[in-house]
């Protein structure tokens, strides 16, 4: 379809717009069948919308217990729904695959996913493969050994389960493939999982009828405590060739050998026919996050190519002939303090989808170059329910690696995919930005985390049009048909790992919003409420010294992750120098009793007493007294 074109680009219009009634990240992709749009937001809701007008068909809300938001790696998203037949599929974050009726809303069933009621958690879209749903999970810093599962569509009964790595070895090994694992690994990783999470990616080939999977990092990210005698540890960081009728594997190539980093090969798993020194080809194409961009035979998985797309520091280039990346000096780091190394666990590229103009042959890719600060852990003893990535420095240690690390910069990256190397690029002013969607047109679309629609030129990158839309946009936007008329669809809403709210919209509610676009619309933009900043006084400074220390190691082990470094906000959650008397009143009803949880703030009682929640709160008190009123507000 090509309606929406260079020519009249400027013509696209609101058509109309719908709020989820959620906050935090929505990281959805929407799914447009018979005029009506499926999507997902936080909590995995899922949503039906008549497409031509936004009108709400239905809600279903599978009940996650709002207090597992603290089991979640990377927020409480979610990437989407799947359909097949009348029925529409999602995971939850508690790790349950739900099939809902997609004509009145309604729960046919729901089944566990989980295995020892593990903490895995889902934000991944499932895929719908011969009559099977294809799912995996998330969780791989709480414990979580990886798998991708089969469950019949209809019944929802499992039909296979593919471990990516091996369990205890003083058990039967549950498939053949691990028998090619095992010698890989050393020491004793099955006590923290090992990680190897499927918790996205996942392509299917119907002539060649093979299931491509990414799997996840290692579990803990430091391979000296994770396998302390060496070894590639099998299946992380890999793609996986499956048979989907049994599950049973049929080629795998691992891009990051004895992965060191949080370098997952998770990210999008791109199928395409490229000719190639005069041939075609069926390939595979991923740019995952360790910074170089992967070109395989889908059929056989032969290595093909692989070229730097982003800024990368732990390797030097991957060997041609072995299609290992060659590691060098500059990745290497111990406990003896914080290393900065590119990539950072964000990755050159995230979850983020790119998308492929095959006129052009070209990939458009959110890249980001930046660093990230690595270490082993001193005294590692891993907790129960908590991020245990084995990459914890002290605040101070981190405030000085971080002092040395260079400012992350995004772009969006045209990439040729065949000659391997960049045909354009541009720099974009924040960080991280949306997904990609490219239209037979020769149009690019990107949403960006300041709250911009961008329309790029295919060819060139120069950009035609844009739309403020006030709402740092993550997700990718989708373009759909309906009555002859071409619309453009995105959903806005920050959140998920790593996201910082940028200054421009620190001052407007992160609400989660779908916008339609269409050729000759005008409905104006909705406005963005602003954040109310409460005008509050923090109580006086209280405990000792060493209670306030106590309290900020606690809070960067504990909080930090969702409240933000040095009890400054992202920008999404609540900034805690902003808490009210009363907050303060009811801080261990709060931190330790739950008192919030139905807002997704959980109980920490399994992992701290008062005595330590007071400290906590300690270091809160006293950060809030020792920060401007202008910083202040600037963290807002």
């Amino acid at each position: 379809m090509q309606q929406i074109n260079p020519a009249n680009i400027g013509e696209l219009g609101l058509a109309w717009s719908y709020d989820t009634g959620q906050y935090r990240g929505h990281e959805t992709t929407p799914l447009v069948v018979d005029g009506v749009m499926y999507l997902t937001s936080t909590w995995s809701i899922v949503h039906a919308l008549d497409a031509r007008t936004g009108k709400i068909l239905w809600v279903n809300d599978p009940g996650t217990p709002r207090e597992l938001g603290r089991m979640a790696c990377c927020d409480v998203v979610n990437r989407g729904a799947a359909l097949w037949g009348d029925s529409v599929y999602v995971g939850t974050v508690d790790g349950r695959l739900v099939r809902i009726d997609r004509t009145n809303g309604e729960t046919v069933w729901n089944v566990d996913t989980r295995v020892n009621n593990i903490h895995y958690t889902i934000t991944g879209a499932p895929r719908i493969i011969k009559g099977k749903v294809i799912i995996g999970n998330g969780g791989a810093e709480l414990g979580a050994r990886g798998y991708v599962s089969a469950y019949d569509a209809e019944t929802g009964d499992l039909e296979w389960r593919f471990w990516t790595v091996p369990g205890d070895p003083s058990l039967p090994l549950e498939h053949s493939a691990l028998e090619t694992a095992l010698p890989t690994w050393t020491g004793e990783w099955w006590k923290v999982g090992g990680g190897g999470t499927v918790w996205d990616a996942l392509a299917y080939d119907p002539e060649l009828n093979l299931l491509y999977v990414g799997t996840g990092n290692g579990a803990p990210w430091s391979r000296a405590l994770r396998s302390p005698d060496g070894g590639d540890n099998l299946f992380l960081s890999s793609i996986l060739a499956l048979n989907p009728d049994n599950g049973d594997l049929v080629w795998y190539y691992q891009t990051t050998p004895g992965d060191n980093w949080d370098y997952t090969a998770t990210q999008h798993i791109m199928l395409a026919d490229l000719v190639i020194d005069g041939t075609p080809r069926k390939v595979l194409m991923q740019a995952p996050k360790n910074g170089f961009f992967y070109v395989l035979d889908r059929a056989t998985g032969e290595f093909i190519s692989a070229e730097n797309y982003a800024l990368a520091t732990w390797a030097s280039h991957v060997d041609p002939v072995t299609g290992r990346p060659v590691e060098i000096e500059s990745g290497v780091y111990d406990s003896s303090g914080g290393v900065p190394i590119f990539p950072s666990a964000l990755g050159g590229h995230n979850w983020h989808p790119m998308a492929f103009n095959p006129n052009l042959n070209h990939v458009y890719i959110p890249k980001l170059d930046m660093a990230g600060i690595y270490t082993v852990e001193r005294d590692y003893n891993p907790e129960t329910g908590i991020n245990n990535s084995g990459n914890r420095l002290s605040p101070d240690e981190f405030g000085a690696a971080m002092a040395m690390r260079a400012e992350p910069k995004a772009y969006l990256l045209a990439w040729d995919p065949i000659k391997q190397q960049p045909a354009w690029e541009i720099e974009h002013a924040t960080w991280p930005n949306g997904g990609t969607l490219a239209t037979a047109s020769n149009l690019v679309f990107q949403g960006t985390g300041d709250g911009h629609l961008k329309v790029f030129a295919a060819e060139d990158g120069k950009i035609l049009h844009e739309v403020s839309v006030e709402i740092g946009i993550m997700a990718p936007p989708i373009t759909f048909t309906l009555d002859g008329e071409q619309y453009i669809s995105v959903v806005a809403g920050s959140g998920g790992a790593g996201v910082r709210q940028p200054e421009v919209l620190r001052h407007k509610q992160n609400t989660g919003r779908v916008f339609t676009f269409k050729l000759g619309a005008n409905k104006p933009i909705p406005a963005v409420a602003d954040k109310a900043i409460p005008d509050i006084t923090p109580p006086q400074n209280f405990g000792t010294p060493m209670q306030v220390e106590s309290g900020k190691q606690l809070y960067h082990r504990y909080c930090s992750r969702c409240h933000g470094g040095s009890a400054t906000s992202n920008g999404i959650i609540r900034d805690l120098r902003h808490a009210t008397p009363t907050i303060h009143e009811n801080w261990n009803n709060i931190v330790l009793g739950g008192m919030f949880e139905a807002l997704g703030m959980a109980s920490f009682d399994d992992v701290i007493d008062e005595d330590q929640a007071q400290a906590i709160r300690s270091y809160v008190v006293k950060t809030a007294n020792s920060t401007s009123e202008a910083e202040v507000q600037t963290a807002h």
